[in-house]
């Protein structure tokens, strides 16, 4: 729970903030009815649900992946709440992780208030008493009550409450703007029910460009019957509407104790989105705009990776990696809010690699050239995704690190299926947890987690019953040879001696780093 004295503390910057940063333009939000807030259309307000996933804990002892549903996958649904008329969607039944929805939610909303109140509730549907699922963090007054309570405001097409957009990094809400986070209360390592969910609210506008009536004809003074999706007015690189997405909020003034609305992304005032880099995940704001189409958010971590896997050989010789490794990933890094997107084929890679059934180092970088790159030095991919390899057989290491030769980074790794699958016959050794355990230990170095900076990190002499397993027994991280393969997730440091923060030890712009 935030201590009283970090609430204060935050309050105070806020304030500061608000006070002496000349540079955002700041407007009064009236409360009072308004004139029609968009004469040109009859205004509604549409909830559309992105994604759903569990984000429960994986059980580091018996090697067990835990569900919400005690009968098997949970069978999620919503119910929301729009100016207190309520919505329930459809039973998603038996799945843990969705990803297509498809329930959109559109209401219509009075002309001449432009406040609409909505909430959202998750819920898992089970024989006899249904149970509400974690997708909130702490409340103002400090409880765990899993609503999420929303003020939509039709100015602005801009919402707060539960979550929120702010610049202010302290006070930032680290799960993203509409991305809800059960984990968000701190029960990362506790069975709470906690889930992910992701949405967008909208407004409809004449000219569909996203863009709001009020914004238009009182701030940005375009045309509202115009689309200016694409303008780039001030030449930096990012468009009208992603500036307009990002660059404004509406925060409490807890110095006038009224809302106010704020703009530090100016789309007609120069900024220096090509090195801007708020949230410190090392992609520039020009970046995060590249990957925006999949989800990327400037103001919280994103970490993105390109998962090319071999064919498979003609004796059937398997390069599989498992879906449910994916869903093992994705959730050990969107619990601590650092979203992965592995690029399996949805973002443009996931390429097929031909069949070798043994690959030296030169030949995994000419794969690296003409897969990852596609032999342009130039390719915009380059320092923005990390570049992961699933090959049927190395010679050498089952999983390394390594530099693509055309610059001297480490932002590259790969796995052997070979390796994997001999490791997937031990006892008591899930295959999904292999794969996703050797594959997360490979991204830890290009991370920046190694022996030099984490001594438990890649001992040989901490495999089990080696004259270090027990002195490093603390440190359980998959960048432990003690633990890998057996569990998927990086320590927190919290085991006291010989234990490692390896989570707040990443460093995002390391895999653009040259080593000399």
């Amino acid at each position: 729970m935030i201590s009283s004295k970090v609430k204060i503390i935050k309050i105070t910057i806020l304030v500061f903030v608000l006070i002496v940063n000349i540079s955002i333009n700041v407007h009064s939000i009236n409360v009072e009815k308004s004139e029609d807030l968009d004469p040109l259309v009859d205004l509604e307000v549409t909830f559309e649900l992105l994604k759903i996933r569990s984000l429960e804990k994986i059980d580091r002892h018996l090697n067990k992946i835990e569900y919400i549903d005690l009968l098997g996958n949970p069978d999620f649904y919503i119910k929301l709440w729009i100016n207190d008329e309520i919505y329930t969607s459809p039973i998603f039944r038996n799945e843990k992780y969705i990803y297509d929805p498809d329930w959109n939610v559109t209401a219509n909303v009075p002309e001449d208030e432009e406040w609409v109140d909505i909430k959202i509730q998750l819920w898992d549907w089970n024989i006899g008493k249904d149970k509400k699922c974690d997708i909130s963090g702490f409340n103002r007054e400090g409880n765990d009550n899993k609503d999420v309570d929303l003020r939509y405001n039709l100015k602005y097409n801009r919402w707060i409450g539960d979550d929120y957009l702010e610049k202010l990094y302290i006070n930032a809400d680290p799960s993203g703007y509409g991305r809800l986070n059960g984990c968000d209360d701190g029960s990362i390592y506790q069975h709470d029910y906690d889930c992910e969910l992701w949405f967008n609210i909208y407004q409809n506008d004449f000219d569909e460009d996203g863009i709001s009536y009020w914004v238009e004809t009182e701030i940005y003074h375009t045309d509202p019957t115009i689309d200016d999706r694409g303008r780039d007015d001030d030449k930096d690189f990012v468009p009208i509407e992603w500036e307009y997405k990002w660059g404004q909020s509406i925060v409490w003034d807890y110095n006038t104790f009224e809302y106010k609305y704020i703009q530090w992304y100016d789309p007609f005032n120069w900024e220096d989105h090509i090195n801007l880099d708020s949230d410190n995940d090392g992609l520039s704001n020009y970046e995060e705009y590249l990957t925006s189409k999949w989800g990327s958010d400037p103001w919280r971590k994103d970490l993105f990776v390109e998962l090319d896997v071999m064919d498979e050989g003609p004796n059937s010789e398997i390069t599989e990696f498992p879906q449910e490794s994916k869903e093992l990933l994705n959730t050990v890094f969107n619990r601590q809010n650092i979203v992965l997107y592995l690029d399996d084929g949805c973002m443009g890679g996931g390429e097929i690699i031909p069949f070798d059934d043994s690959s030296t180092i030169e030949e995994i970088r000419d794969i690296y050239w003409n897969y990852f790159l596609h032999q342009d030095e130039d390719n915009w991919r380059f320092g923005v995704f990390h570049y992961g390899l699933l090959i049927y057989n190395a010679d050498g290491p089952i999983g390394f690190g390594f530099s693509g030769r055309i610059k001297p980074v480490i932002d590259s790794f790969q796995i052997s299926a070979v390796g994997m699958e001999r490791k997937s016959k031990y006892p008591f050794f899930s295959r999904e947890i292999v794969y996703a355990s050797a594959y997360m230990h490979e991204l830890g170095h290009t991370l920046g987690i190694f022996n030099g900076n984490t001594p438990g990190c890649d001992d040989p002499d901490s495999n089990t019953f080696k004259k270090n397993w027990l002195k490093w027994r603390p440190y359980k991280s998959v960048m432990n040879y003690g633990y890998i393969y057996r569990m998927v997730d990086f320590s927190d440091g919290s085991r006291g001696k010989n234990d490692f923060d390896d989570w707040n030890r990443i460093d995002f712009t390391y895999f653009q780093t040259p080593l000399w």
